[in-house]
C-alpha cells in the first residue's frame, strides 16, 4: 500500500503550494509512489484518517485554521511545517502588531459582526508549533521545489532530510 500524503493551506498566500506545483515532472513520479488524499488541489471536504505525511502551509490565524491543524496532527503520522508562515508566523503574523482584536474590528466596523461563513479570528497569529508537535520544518518563503523534493523524499523513505548548504541558504 502506498503512503498517504496530504497538504493543507491555513493562513497564508498559497505560495508554498505553488512551489509544490513547481516540482513539475517529479510530481508524476511522486504520485506513482504516494496517494495524495487531501489538499487544495483535490475536492475532498474532510481531512482523512491514517495520513502518513502532511505538509501544512500557513500560520494559525482563525478558529478554522486551529481546528484543521488539530485534525491534521491527530490523523497524521508526520506533520511538516511547510514554509515560513507555518514555521515562524512570517507575514501572516504581522497582524499581531495591530493590537487587540477589538481594535482591529473597530477599524472594520461594517464587518464587526462577520457573516457566519467567515471564521472568527484568533487573538494572535502563531506558527504551527505553538499549538501542535511539528516533526519537520521546511523553511522558505516559499521553499523552492528542490528543497521540497529533498525533504519529502527523505521523509517518505524514512530518512532524516539532509539539505545541502545551498538548500539551507536563504539568499
Amino acid at each position: 500500500m502506498k503512503p498517504r500524503l496530504a497538504t493543507m493551506w491555513l493562513g497564508g498566500c498559497s505560495g508554498c503550494h505553488m512551489s509544490f506545483l513547481d516540482l513539475d515532472e517529479y510530481l508524476i513520479d511522486l504520485f506513482d509512489k504516494v496517494d495524495l488524499v487531501y489538499g487544495p488541489l483535490l475536492d475532498v471536504k474532510e481531512f482523512p484518517d491514517n495520513v502518513d505525511v502532511v505538509l501544512v502551509e500557513g500560520a494559525v490565524a482563525n478558529r478554522d485554521n486551529l481546528e484543521m491543524l488539530h485534525k491534521a496532527r491527530q490523523r497524521s503520522k508526520i506533520l511538516i511545517s511547510f514554509g515560513d508562515c507555518a514555521v515562524t508566523g512570517n507575514v501572516t503574523s504581522l497582524r499581531n502588531l495591530c493590537g487587540p482584536l477589538d481594535d482591529i474590528y473597530q477599524g472594520l466596523s461594517p464587518l464587526k459582526d462577520f457573516d457566519p461563513i467567515l471564521p472568527p479570528l484568533l487573538p494572535q497569529v502563531h506558527p504551527l508549533h505553538h499549538y501542535v508537535k511539528v516533526d519537520y520544518y521546511l523553511v522558505g518563503c516559499p521553499p523552492d521545489a528542490e528543497r521540497i523534493r529533498t525533504v519529502v523524499e527523505a521523509v517518505l523513505e524514512g530518512r532524516e532530510p539532509q539539505l545541502t548548504p545551498r538548500q539551507r541558504s536563504f539568499g
